[in-house]
């Protein structure tokens, strides 16, 4: 049942992964067998025929296609092991990828070799990032202190329609982004990118800094307060009011619907059954109860999460904000200590990251592993872009709209800048992405065992640390994603569908312990990154309308005119 499912799912997996990651500029060549190709010599004469076409195959990533009816899922999996083990190049290992492919159409085999190429979900996030930049004008530069001041505080007035408080809106988005991305996705960007790659993170978020601000500032404007006082706020929101004021509301429908779809199915799969899974995969290594019996984690997982969705957003952001700075200073921590031991590589790692992040290598590496693998398994994990932080952010108690989008522009740089940042520091100084014994794990994308190499040979007892930080960074993910997937499902069936979602969504929590389908996984989260093509157009046609306000509220900061609060929320003198 589970292999017909999951087949159903390849499908579209297949057709959003077509889509999503089309290469745009990219060069590529390619050479078949009418066997099966099964055996590293085979696979050698196909590569050879590639190469003797004068394909640089240096930086290549090489698809093998071959025909489902002739190799299983697992041995699929298990080639791509075992010959992308010996096919990859060895300095440094990575630089070339190797994925065996099913196909149903296959009659004989096909080897694929693609270089350069920046894939159409990156570019469309990427370009919207720079062009949110410039239209409002640098804000992530010029409304950082200010982000600083609202999130302590300084600026709540217990009296704001809402259901909480900026910070705690912060620790609710927060929670959904810093995750595994953080411990795999950079590991993995500078295995394949070398150094270099962490400067074009950084750029990365940097960007994203603004559309962060944007979509959130948006989510405010067009949220609405329900009679019973929860918000209904997000993409789903000002896509249909913002559009359906610009006159354009059939698009504005569609691209509301759309989104909402995309981020239902988001939900139950990246954001919820391939949170278990993952966490499921590093807790198995520690606890062996847990490999024999996975479903007990399922189940208590399953009861956790359902305690917390099931009382709403205050019960969410209640949670959040304590989980959040938990699980960030215990991961931080641990970079911290091995950082300081090293304190006198910091320059020269710096050093590195900046003279190798112009050269070709980091170039390919650099857009490849951070904008391919960054937003596949969230290096590029803030989500700018994407439009789920808005939902959390439009609950925010505040009068002003764009204040709430200034303290969104923080997530990008906590979760990239600063933590993932710390991820590339330390995989940069201790080698660990050019030591031979990691070779293993970095042909097999395993990013997350690539960092807990690299701390481990640091820190003796780190294992048991990434465990408990993988586990709470699955948890966070998941109760912030029930309720952006759960705002949805009330925007499309109404506010009486609220409980069955919740229901449904518990349901694929204990589901995720047991489904080991690959096709149902990759499902979800290809879901989270098509919510970026609806948000991103609908963000960029009401830009004028956040910059108007933007101006607005900078000029009544600027004259003095906003008034500030102590934190037992007593009024202060007016002023900046």
């Amino acid at each position: 049942m589970e292999q017909a499912v999951d087949g159903a799912f390849g499908v579209v997996v297949n057709g959003l992964d077509a889509v999503l990651f089309a290469p745009v500029l990219a060069s590529s060549e390619s050479a078949s067998s009418d066997e099966v190709v099964d055996e590293l010599p085979e696979l050698e004469a196909l590569v050879a025929q590639i190469a003797a076409n004068d394909f640089a195959l240096e930086n290549a990533s090489l698809t093998l296609t071959v025909p489902a009816s002739a190799v299983t899922e697992e041995q699929a999996a298990a080639l791509t092991k075992e010959l992308g083990a010996v096919v990859v190049p060895t300095m440094p290992k990575g630089t070339r990828t190797f994925t065996v492919v099913r196909s149903e159409d296959a009659t004989g085999s096909t080897l694929e070799a693609k270089t350069g190429g920046v894939p159409i979900i990156a570019l469309w996030l990427l370009l919207g990032a720079v062009f949110f930049t410039v239209r409002m004008g640098f804000i992530n530069i010029r409304g950082f202190r200010h982000a600083i001041d609202v999130v302590r505080g300084r600026y709540d007035n217990p009296d704001d329609e809402g259901e909480v408080s900026h910070f705690q809106a912060l620790a609710s988005a927060l929670s959904a982004t810093v995750g595994l991305g953080n411990i795999a996705g950079v590991a993995l960007a500078v295995a394949m990118g070398g150094p270099g790659a962490v400067f074009w993170m950084i750029i990365a978020g940097f960007l994203g800094m603004s559309s962060k601000f944007v979509e959130c500032t948006l989510g405010q404007v067009y949220r609405k307060v329900r009679p019973d006082g929860r918000v209904l706020g997000g993409p789903m929101s000002y896509l249909d009011a913002g559009l359906t004021e610009k006159g354009m509301k059939p698009l504005g429908k569609v691209l509301a619907v759309m989104f909402a779809v995309l981020c239902i199915g988001g939900s139950f799969g990246g954001g919820n059954t391939f949170q278990v899974s993952q966490s499921l995969g590093i807790l198995r290594t520690q606890i062996p109860v847990f490999d024999s019996m996975p479903w007990i984690y399922g189940l208590v997982m399953a009861v956790a999460v359902g305690v917390v969705i099931l009382g709403g957003i205050k019960r969410i952001a209640a949670t959040a904000e304590k989980i959040v700075p938990l699980m960030c200073g215990l991961y931080v921590a641990a970079c911290l200590f091995i950082l300081i031991r090293h304190v006198g590589a910091i320059p020269a790692a710096f050093g590195r990251i900046f003279s190798e992040a112009f050269t070709p290598m980091a170039g390919l590496g650099g857009f490849v592993g951070v904008l391919v693998t960054g937003i596949r398994r969230a290096v590029f994990s803030n989500e700018a872009g994407v439009g789920s932080a808005s939902i959390a952010h439009s609950a925010a108690k505040t009068e002003y709209p764009v204040r709430e989008g200034i303290v969104a522009l923080l997530e990008p740089f906590i979760d990239t800048i600063v933590v993932c940042t710390m991820t590339g520091l330390v995989i940069v100084i201790t080698g660990a992405f050019e030591n031979p014994d990691n070779y293993d794990v970095i042909a097999n994308a395993e990013g997350a065992a690539l960092t807990a190499r690299a701390m481990g040979a640091e820190i003796s007892w780190f294992p048991w640390v990434l465990t408990i930080a993988v586990v709470l960074f699955a948890y966070s993910t998941m109760i912030s994603w029930s309720y952006y997937g759960e705002r949805c499902f009330v925007y499309l069936f109404g506010d009486r569908a609220s409980t069955t979602y919740k229901i449904i969504y518990v349901v694929f929590v204990f589901l995720g312990s047991i489904i080991t389908a690959s096709n149902i996984l990759n499902f979800g989260d290809l879901m989270i990154l098509s919510m970026g093509f609806p948000n991103v157009l609908g963000l960029i046609l009401l830009s004028g309308t956040v910059k108007r306000r933007l101006d607005d509220y900078m000029g009544k900061l600027r004259s003095g005119q906003m008034p500030r609060y102590e934190p037992g929320g007593k009024q202060e003198a007016a002023g900046e």
